[in-house]
């Protein structure tokens, strides 16, 4: 008689994408301590690997190359076993003898942003790609359809007229009010932030008061150029972002405009950076990683002198935080999907994924950080699971 193989106890994890596969870094006592599992689709550039947190275990990840070009994987089973969407996101193409609209007739070079549902919706799930498309699972990602609302919206080729980004024009920050599931927020390296709430039917700018010091206006209704946006875990009436311009603030209970927080940052150091995120219980504390904006852009921690900056009162303050991290000649960046952080409320621990290929964990709210895995390819998304 054989017997089953036991369920192993869920532990805590990182879920690590990077441009040469997926890992996974399985914690064992305290978060900085992992054993690496992997790779996941060894030589393929894994944009984002996410967790759906209505049922655990489910696992979608975006899938660069291959023999169909981009597309996604999924796991029903907590990552034992792996398929290929069924139909991945594609633009169509117009009725024959009419014109394009929106983003018809474009190709799908990358998908690039996940985002699971509301709790009210199984199943569904949202995807970001390059160029700019939203597209909707309802079935765990097994297949995906344009948002029309979006992609066909007769204002598309003028919110997204602007030059593309060096990387891509990337659609990105995809949010899912936790009150209402038809109210929707996506942000586009370059268009700017846009707001639906009728699920996608109808979408607005909402991008007052940031700037975009490389556009013809220095405050327009849209092309800004929003690195990452977050609604705050604490609180779904705020959001934060990280943007090419500095760092913002939004409060939706008081109106609709943003507020730049970031000129309390340290002027040798700047606000501009790509990752930013919400601790899970305190509403006024976010955290961020900058990087090097100055004129030429070199994207390199400021100095080769890496750290995170914190803010507990809302972003009218920030304190450095680098015990653990080295001293100097640490040349490398934090991508947008590569910053997260745990599930705990009261002292979460972080987690960044660098360029070069580390993963850190910052130990009591980025206290103190402790270098988990190493020797990784360019890390493109860090995401916490429970698996």
């Amino acid at each position: 008689m054989t017997s089953r193989p036991q369920p192993r106890e869920p532990r805590f994890c990182w879920l690590v994408g990077t441009a040469k596969g997926a890992f996974v870094l399985r914690t064992r006592g305290q978060r900085s301590q992992v054993d690496v599992e992997g790779p996941i689709e060894l030589g393929a550039g894994i944009s984002d690997f996410v967790q759906d947190y209505r049922d655990r275990a489910r696992l979608v990840m975006t899938v660069g190359g291959g023999h169909l070009g981009p597309t996604v994987r999924c796991s029903g089973d907590g990552g034992r076993t792996w398929r290929e969407s069924k139909l991945p996101p594609q633009f169509g193409l117009p009725p024959k003898g009419q014109r394009r609209r929106g983003a018809q007739g474009k190709a799908v070079r990358r998908n690039f942003w996940l985002t699971p549902g509301h709790a009210s919706e199984p199943g569904v799930w949202y995807l970001g790609t390059v160029p700019m498309g939203l597209f909707r699972s309802e079935d765990h990602g097994d297949t995906w359809r344009g948002v029309d609302g979006f992609n066909l919206h007769s204002k598309y080729r003028r919110w997204f007229s602007f030059e593309e980004p060096p990387d891509g024009p990337f659609l990105h920050s995809i949010l899912v009010d936790p009150r209402d599931p038809k109210r929707l927020q996506l942000s586009a390296s370059v268009g700017g932030t846009f707001e639906s709430h009728d699920a996608g039917l109808s979408w607005r700018p909402l991008n007052a008061g940031v700037e975009s010091d490389f556009g013809p206006e220095r405050f327009a209704e849209f092309g800004q150029d929003p690195h990452c946006v977050i609604q705050h875990p604490a609180d779904p009436d705020l959001f934060f972002q990280q943007n090419h311009c500095g760092i913002y603030r939004l409060d939706r209970s008081k109106g609709e405009d943003w507020a730049r927080i970031g000129r309390g940052m340290p002027e040798a150091i700047g606000d501009i950076g790509f990752g930013i995120a919400g601790h899970p219980g305190d509403r006024d504390t976010v955290w961020v990683f900058p990087m090097d904006g100055t004129r030429i852009w070199p994207r390199t921690s400021p100095g080769g002198k890496p750290a995170l900056y914190r803010t507990r009162d809302g972003g009218q303050r920030w304190e450095r935080l680098d015990a653990g991290l080295p001293v100097e000649n640490a040349w490398f960046t934090v991508l947008r999907q590569a910053l997260c952080t745990d599930f705990e409320l009261r002292d979460p621990a972080l987690a960044f994924g660098t360029t070069g290929g580390e993963v850190w964990v910052g130990l009591e709210g980025g206290e103190r950080f402790e270098c988990a895995a190493a020797h990784l390819p360019k890390i493109l998304s860090v995401r916490p699971a429970l698996l």
